[in-house]
């Protein structure tokens, strides 16, 4: 259905940052993108993107997007991983799959579903009230850590659980069952990004060490400061997960570095935050690659252009100005790249990220950090 001089059509479940830059990558290929959301200021509009107003939830909508799109994919996990299995059974192309956004979606269908793959994971359970969790906190050891099995993210729905007392008070205003897991003592926390496309034709980018302050993450850097053993796990840990959720497109496996080795903590079935830096400092980024598979395209190279990168988030200030009302300070950082997303500056929200490339990884953070610096002091760096 693609117009001349058109590779294809993709259209995109969701309108923010994700699939704004999805876009971006878009063009350069030639690809025509739809995005489905209800307000046309979401950021990917504003960039350009043609802009289907409807929800992501309702199968109606999604239908109506399957019948402009070559593919259809998402950028958050929203939509009922059942609507994208009647999307495919109606013979739309859709990626993810349902199988794999599901895992995405729920943390502990993932660790359930992964278990029986050899993919490791901390001591975990499912506790629907206060005894259940205690009983777990005697089991494994306090404190323990607490999530929600679907829903939240940049540190919402997360929380620590020190004890028997604080279990007790861990349901209110919670839904439950609660995910409840051992909290690890990891030295480092890895990202690996990989790509898959519908012939199986898999990559990974180099594994990419995040930095989280407050739950949220911060800062993402590479070469991590892993061993090269650490790195060749994380990248076959991804392959394998890739493989068995029968992936096609980009998923962020997020892993522990722990006294006991790599373990899982999350999966990421879509672009993420942590691979934002593959703009700048990979071959092909992640959104190239992300259209590359969903449309059914060669892969493109994951290698790095630098010895070494970095990438700073920038996050609205608790006193509400917009850190993106004065550029200069920012732009005047030797090296560095600002993109906006163009959203308002909420406190913590995520509204742009910085990235460098430089000699070495050290060079590449320093970068990414005064230009980041600079930008929410409102100071030249």
């Amino acid at each position: 259905m693609a117009d001349r001089g058109v590779t294809g059509t993709v259209g995109i479940i969701g309108g923010g940052q994700l699939a704004r830059m999805t876009h971006q990558a878009a063009i350069g290929l030639g690809v025509d993108v739809w995005v489905l959301c209800p307000d046309a200021e979401e950021p990917a509009v504003r960039a350009g993107a043609r802009h289907l107003p409807g929800s992501p939830d309702r199968y109606e909508d999604l239908v109506r997007l399957a019948e402009r799109c070559d593919a259809v994919t998402v950028e958050h996990e929203l939509t009922p991983p059942e609507h994208l299995e009647r999307l495919a059974r109606e013979g739309h192309r859709v990626a993810p799959g349902a199988q794999a956004a599901s895992l995405g979606r729920d943390k502990a269908e993932a660790r359930a579903v992964l278990a029986p793959h050899g993919i490791p994971t901390a001591p975990w359970t499912m506790a629907s009230d206060a005894g259940e969790l205690e009983v777990f906190g005697d089991q494994v050891g306090w404190p323990l850590i607490v999530k929600q099995p679907s829903g939240g993210y940049d540190g919402r729905g997360v929380w620590s659980v020190d004890g028997p007392e604080q279990a007790r008070t861990s349901f209110e205003g919670a839904e439950s069952p609660l995910l409840a897991e051992a909290r690890i003592a990891f030295a480092h926390e890895l990202a690996v990004m990989v790509v898959r496309g519908s012939d199986g034709e898999t990559v990974t980018y180099p594994p990419f060490e995040t930095v989280q302050v407050d739950g949220q993450c911060h800062e993402v850097f590479t070469p991590a400061t892993v061993s090269d053993d650490h790195e060749r796990e994380a990248r076959r840990l991804a392959v394998a997960i890739a493989h068995h959720v029968d992936l096609v497109g980009v998923m962020a496996v997020e892993l522990f570095v722990s006294p006991d080795g790599l373990l899982l903590n999350e999966l990421a079935v879509r672009p993420h935050n942590s691979g934002h830096l593959t703009i700048e400092a990979c071959t092909t980024s992640q959104f190239e690659n992300h259209l590359r598979a969903v449309l059914g395209l060669p892969l493109g190279s994951t290698d790095l252009v630098a010895p070494g990168a970095a990438m700073v988030n920038v996050v609205g200030p608790d006193d509400g100005h917009d850190p993106f009302t004065d550029l200069g300070p920012a732009l005047a950082v030797p090296g560095a790249h600002v993109h906006s997303y163009q959203k308002a500056a909420r406190p913590k929200r995520k509204i742009g990220h910085v990235t460098a490339t430089g000699p070495t990884v050290d060079e590449a953070r320093s970068t990414a950090s005064r230009a980041a610096s600079a930008l929410t002091a409102g100071v030249p760096a």
